[in-house]
């Protein structure tokens, strides 16, 4: 299985070519004939390529780049273990990931060594460029992914997990590395299970976070999504002080909008994080993807019930905001399209390859579209609501590559002993190691019951829910700090730790209701008694919700400029060590708007905000401080009121 077991470092050439501007399906590499790590501009890391068959079956001629970066620990004296992050996607290169994973293991690299690899297919990797799914402009549809898989050829099942998980095997012997501790998230940590079913011996501990099962109780139709989608907006409801109060549930709500949303369908365009117009069409499959697939997975339940109230009531600017970010955020691609950034081709690969299917991946495309479609006509009539609130069609209707179920359909059909040899690990005992899984309360991607699923497969698996949490928790990105600190005491012990700090994450500070008018804005609560008027709590409360408003937008914004949400314009500079936005007339209402600048501290993310608030009954200059999002801290509020500067603290809305 590892004939090229030694590190290629000596061909720069071929290093140089492994990060070019042209991506490749396959490299036809010589072989090296030195084994030393190099430097390579990365700071603090030695770099390394390890040259690996395509085809470890040796069915397919030519080779492949492993590409990763090597840092070495900082105290004298050997290291006492090696750290190893593998990314998620699928499709995602791990060395561009890397300052999340050195955030993550930084406490630890004082005695231990860490090891970031792009598996193969990503990154400096060979990173599979697909023209029919990478190009700006390509949509992913069912032709354009079979279309990559007949590109592939015959490679099209040769950047498999399972060889993937090889490979690192392989870089570790290159590097005389006996045993260390693994961490993935997201579809990483399905990398990180593949590797401890083909590797046991290679690891000390595996910390999995953000977690799905390799083959799922029931393979192919993610059962668990709707209900983890209904429990993440209700269980944020409860846990809203004004949202509790309302009748019904938050789903509730959101079924009327959907049964509008049948019944009046429309063309309509709205504008994204970024600023820009997007043109949809507001329906039951736009209201899917949004409540199903939308990022930051924040902003949507900060929002989803409030707008859906507003949409109720004939104001459908919030709803058809979110609805547009949605439809933006899915893409996974960046801006450029870059492969080696984002491989979609290898996001296939991965998933027509590796993922479990309702259909036999060994028969013809034919044969399956028929295996399918009567899977689908058996499944509806025994569990018609699996999507609920949402139809089966409905559900189908997301991007294919997040409702899952039809989008290797049409790929190239496997050779059953590929196949075998593919998945073969599968029936393999989960070795007796430590495993940490780490899942978020409000996840809906990789679900509670999916890491629950994972953790009882392991003899010493061990799941821990971080409350009011989403989608991988350990990183920097992560809601809290908890996440990383369980990480890095597990991996320091081998064993579970305090994870008391799961229950103490803050709830999700809901928005309490969009308001067309200055005049609808409740009043700020003040902390202690002050003689301000009511009209001068509603400009501060204006000038807080249109600010928070921004810093949500400016959270996913990577075009530097954005829009508020009924007009408006704020910019982005980033001038470390903070952040500043600029804001120019941008309007919460229809008929107040907040120009001036918020300053962010980039380590403490405390804010100081200088801004005047205009509107029919409001003018107001007003400094504020604060942390935003945390409805447990007040607000430091200085301004002119009644004649003379004050200075109080407030509550945020």
């Amino acid at each position: 299985m590892r004939p090229y077991s030694y590190l290629a470092v000596g061909l720069l050439s071929v290093f140089a070519l492994s990060f070019s501007a042209q991506a490749t399906t396959v490299l036809r590499l010589e072989r090296p004939e030195t084994t030393a790590l190099f430097e390579c501009g990365v700071p603090g890391a030695l770099c390394g390529l390890l040259v690996r068959p395509l085809d470890p079956l040796g069915q397919v001629p030519g080779n492949l780049p492993i590409v990763f970066e090597f840092y070495r620990h900082q105290a004298k004296g050997p290291a006492r273990g090696t750290l190893v992050a593998t990314e998620g996607g699928p499709g995602f290169s791990a060395r561009e990931s890397r300052r999340d994973y050195l955030h993550l293991f930084k406490p630890l690299m004082k005695t231990h060594d860490v090891l970031i690899m792009d598996n193969r297919g990503t990154g400096g990797s060979g990173a599979l460029n697909c023209p029919s799914l990478q190009a700006s402009d390509a949509e992913l549809t069912l032709t354009a992914i079979a279309q990559c898989g007949a590109d592939l050829g015959p490679a099209a099942w040769l950047y498999s997990t399972s060889y993937a998980a090889d490979d690192l095997a392989a870089v570790l012997d290159a590097l005389s590395i006996s045993t260390i501790d693994l961490y993935g998230d997201s579809y990483g940590t399905f990398t990180a299970q593949t590797f401890a079913l083909r590797h046991p011996e290679r690891l000390r501990t595996l910390t999995l976070d953000g977690a799905y099962p390799l083959v799922g109780r029931e393979a192919g139709w993610y059962t668990s999504y709707a209900p983890a989608m209904r429990d993440k907006f209700n269980l944020a409801c409860t846990r809203s002080p004004t949202c509790a109060m309302l009748s019904g549930t938050s789903m509730d709500r959101l079924q009327s909008v959907l049964r509008r949303l049948r019944k009046n369908a429309q063309s309509i365009q709205a504008v994204d994080f970024n600023g820009k117009k997007v043109a949809f069409k507001a329906d039951g499959a736009a209201l899917a993807t949004m409540l199903f697939g939308a990022a930051p997975a924040l902003a949507t339940v900060r929002e989803a019930d409030a707008a859906a109230r507003a949409y109720l009531a004939d104001d459908p600017a919030p709803l058809h905001r979110l609805l547009a970010e949605a439809h933006v955020s899915v893409d996974s691609r960046d801006e450029s399209s870059d492969p080696r950034i984002f491989s979609s081709g290898l996001a296939a690969a991965i998933m027509c390859g590796d993922a479990p299917q309702i259909f036999t991946m060994t028969r013809s495309p034919v044969e399956r579209i028929a295996e399918r479609d009567q899977a689908l006509r058996d499944r509806q009539q025994r569990v018609p609501d699996a999507y609920a609130p949402f139809s089966y069609d409905e559900y189908r209707s997301l991007p294919l590559d997040y409702a899952f179920i039809d989008q290797c359909v049409l790929w190239p059909t496997v050779e059953l002993a590929r196949y075998t040899s593919l998945h073969e690990q599968e029936q393999r005992p989960y070795p007796s190691i430590p495993v940490l899984v780490l899942s978020g309360e409000l996840d809906n991607m990789t679900t509670v019951s999916d890491g629950r699923e994972v953790a009882e497969q392991f003899p010493h698996g061990h799941q821990v829910i971080l409350k009011n949490s989403f989608h991988v928790n350990a990183l920097a990105r992560a809601r809290s700090p908890c996440g990383a600190q369980i990480t890095r005491a597990f991996i320091k012990r081998a064993a579970i730790g305090d994870t008391a700090c799961r229950e103490s994450i803050p709830a999700v500070p809901l928005v309490q209701e969009f308001h067309q008018h200055a005049r609808q804005v409740p009043p700020v609560r003040l902390v202690h008694p002050s003689p301000i008027t009511v009209a001068d709590r509603q400009a501060i409360a204006i000038a807080l919700e249109s600010i928070e408003d921004v810093l949500i937008r400016q959270a996913n914004n990577s075009s530097g400029t954005g829009v508020g949400l009924r007009g408006g314009t704020f910019y982005i500079a980033s001038q470390h060590p903070q952040t500043v936005l600029t804001l120019q007339a941008v309007a919460w209402t229809d008929d107040a708007k907040l120009t001036g600048t918020v300053t962010i501290a980039s380590k403490t993310r405390q804010l100081h905000a200088k801004v005047q608030v205009e509107g029919p009954e409001h003018s107001r200059l007003l400094d504020l401080r604060w942390k935003p999002l945390n409805p447990a801290v007040p607000v430091t509020v200085r301004g002119q009121f009644a004649g003379r500067t004050r200075v109080m603290q407030v509550w945020l809305p």
